[in-house]
Formats: structure tokens, sequence, C-alpha cells
């Protein structure tokens, strides 16, 4: 367990946090509240979610040190910790497996979850199929047609994927009906909410199961000698980076420092930043009271982000409390600088960052050369890049993707013919 004064008090990290909610929905979270405190303190499931952990997540995760990158940017020595190696492919499975543990010593049968990149939906998902859950993920439908590689496998995994029509059909409006759905089951499922946001206990209780990342980075630099200087972590709802940071949060030093999404500029609608930029301000949404990109009605304003995890109008309450205090220092990467990190780790390292990571990335890029070289820069590579090649590849090789994509169409519309001709000559 972190220290405890890192923790909420009775649901709010300062003045964010809380449980906005309507009446259906406080009894479900006292009770989850009462669960999780309950199992925390129990050693049976404790140790039950240390071994799937080791066996099934692949934990520890490597703590890599960059020595080409290092020396190409001539200042900090860099430090990725590996959590795309994680099972599924990045940090998303540390909660969903604990969430969904909590969920089974509940009674719950179903789950239900919602997903921007998909990661959090393929976690979900997995965790469902090996503690044999029912599960359904809501996805908005803008996020299902960019991030198919993970549709395909959460449905082989045996989810059911249901796509968000509503408002902007993204992160967002995924959460909305996650919500809309428990409230109407709150005796028979359990919402795995995927990011340390939402209404209370759920950012104690997603950075909980994150904070295995922190704490493994801690106890790794303090064997291996490691001076850190600075962590860096992308930061949509904030997931990855509250749990990287948890164990050091109640520390003086290193910095801490988030990276949200700049997309393609500053203006409205242009970029995912609520704690950098002028346009985030405080509100209540989604159950809970943060920094919120809303208009002057309160309503959420329009996203921009190429990375789906981090194309979100809020932030966890607990990183607006600390980027408020200035415990954490907040940042942004554009959209051409997460590509541009992309390429230049996958070129010198042979590591494939997740578009979302690339932003954590990119700073490190930017930092790196302004710090001494006996410290360290630790990156947290909270997911590894392949189920962004369906983004990714338009822009780094869009003649043969295109070529590639058409020669795809023609085989699959062959093999249609040939399957329509052997029904007719059945009949």
């Amino acid at each position: 367990m972190i220290p405890s004064h890192t923790h909420s008090i009775d649901g709010f990290f300062s003045e964010y946090g809380g449980k906005y909610v309507a009446e259906v929905l406080r009894r479900p979270l006292d009770e989850l509240e009462a669960a999780f405190k309950e199992a925390m303190q129990d050693k049976d499931f404790l140790d039950e979610l240390e071994i799937i952990r080791r066996d099934y997540i692949g934990r520890e995760t490597p703590l890599y040190f960059a020595p080409t990158a290092t020396k190409l940017l001539d200042g900090a020595q860099i430090y990725i910790k590996l959590e795309g190696l994680a099972n599924t492919g990045a940090h998303k499975i540390n909660n969903a497996i604990g969430q969904c543990l909590l969920a089974k010593r509940m009674g719950k049968k179903r789950i239900i979850a919602e997903t921007g990149a998909g990661q959090h939906g393929l976690a979900t998902a997995a965790a469902c199929a090996k503690l044999g859950l029912d599960c359904t993920v809501y996805m908005g439908e803008v996020d299902v047609r960019r991030q198919q590689p993970n549709v395909a496998a959460m449905e082989l995994y045996g989810a059911k994927v249901q796509p968000v029509t509503s408002g902007s059909r993204t992160l967002k409006d995924a959460v909305n009906e996650a919500m809309r759905d428990w409230a109407a089951h709150p005796d028979t499922t359990h919402y795995v909410l995927g990011s340390a946001l939402g209404p209370a206990p759920f950012p104690d209780i997603v950075r909980e199961f994150q904070s295995v990342i922190g704490l493994e980075v801690k106890k790794q630099c303090e064997s291996r000698g490691i001076h850190i200087a600075a962590m860096v972590a992308c930061v949509g709802g904030g997931s990855n980076s509250i749990g990287f940071f948890a164990p050091f949060i109640h520390e003086s030093s290193p910095r801490l420092i988030g990276v949200e999404a700049g997309g393609i500029g500053p203006g409205t609608g242009e970029n995912a930043c609520r704690m950098t930029g002028s346009a985030g301000r405080n509100g209540i949404l989604q159950g809970y009271k943060s920094r919120f990109l809303l208009d002057d009605d309160g309503q959420a304003l329009p996203t921009r982000s190429i990375s789906a995890g981090l194309d979100y109008c809020g932030i966890g309450p607990q990183l607006a409390a600390l980027g408020k205090s200035g415990r954490v220092e907040f940042t942004s990467a554009l959209d051409s600088e997460a590509l541009e990190a992309i390429s230049f780790f996958a070129k010198h390292e042979g590591i494939l960052f997740a578009l979302e990571s690339a932003h954590a990335g990119a700073e490190a890029i930017k930092l790196a050369p302004t710090l001494p070289k006996d410290q360290a820069i630790i990156i947290n590579m909270s997911g590894r890049g392949d189920k962004d090649v369906f983004i990714t590849s338009p822009i780094f090789r869009n003649k043969s993707w295109i070529e590639f994509l058409h020669a795809e169409i023609e085989r699959l519309e062959s093999h249609q013919d040939i399957h329509d001709a052997k029904s007719m000559a059945a009949n």
C-alpha cells in the first residue's frame, strides 16, 4: 500500500474529486468502496493478485536503459519503463485484473467498461476471459473505426463491443453510456472504470492497482543506483501517470511531469489540454469535480488528439490537485512531436511507443539536454504501438499502405466471390 496521505479524504483530493452521482449509483459506489478497503487488507486477495501479476501479466516489467537515445540527446540518461511488455500490451491490465478480481469477490457476474484507444477495453476483455466473467465494452464510434486491431482482439476474448453513436462518439461518450448501463444493472454488474477519475472511490482504486508501476521503478532504481531527476508520463484521464508517480508523490523529488495531448494547435477543439493552456476550468462532469475543457454553459468542449487514449476533456481529480499544488508539472506535446518521438525511439532503440506514450517520449527528448549527464529521466512507456498501425502507417508509409489496403480489399472480395459460388452450388 502507498502512504495513506496520498489517498483521498472523504473522496476528495483538496477541492477535487467527490461523488456527484444519481441516488441509484450511491449504494453500489458505497458497496464498492467497502469491498475495496476490505480486499486490500485481505492477505488471500493480495496473494492471488500478486500471483496473477507475476504469471499472467508478466510483472515486473523491465526498466530499460536507452544508450543510443542518451548519447544522441547528450544530456540526462534515458530509461524507459516497458509497460508495453505487460500482457495485452499496456499498463491497463494492472487495473483491469485488480477490479475484475474484486468484482468476482463481490459476486458480480457481468463486467462493463469504457475504452478510448482500446487498450483498457482489451485488458478488461482479457481479464474477464481469464476470470470467467461476462464482458461488454462501450467504445465511441470514432474510436471503433481508428482502433480496429483492438476491437478485433476484444471480440476474440469474447467481449461484446458496443459502439457509442451519441455526442462526439469518443471516450467521453463511452463513459456516459457505461455509467447508464451500471445505473440500470447495479446488482449484477461491475463497471471497471479504466482511468483514475470518475466518482469516488474509482480514483483511489485505479491509482492503487496502477501503483505497481511506480513501486517497481522505485525498487529498480534503488537497486541500480539510478539518480532520478524526472519521471515523465502521458496524461489523458491519468491512470498510467498516477500509478507511475504514486510512490513519489509525498517526496520532494524527483520532478513529476505529465504530458497532455497538444493535438494540432492551441485553439478550441484542436487539443486536449486541461492543465496547460488557458481553456481548462473547474467543473463537475461524469460524477466528479476536476479540471475540464468546458464551454460557458458547463458543457464539454470538443477535443482532438492523434492518440485516442488522450482524447478526453477531463483529468483525474488527484492529478488536478497535484497540478494545482505544483507537485506535478504539466506540459503538452503536439501530434507531430509524438510522431517524431515514435520514429526516434523505434529507429534508435528498437522500441515502438504507443501514440499516447510517445507524448511522454517527446517531452523527454526536449528535457534531456537540459539536465546533467549523471542524472536520469524515466519515461513510462505505458503501451506499445502495435495498436496504432492503422493510424501511423498512412503517415509513415502512405503509398505502400494504400497499395496494401487495395490489395486486401481485392483479396477479400475474391474470397467472397468464391464463398458465394460455393453457396450457390450447394443450393
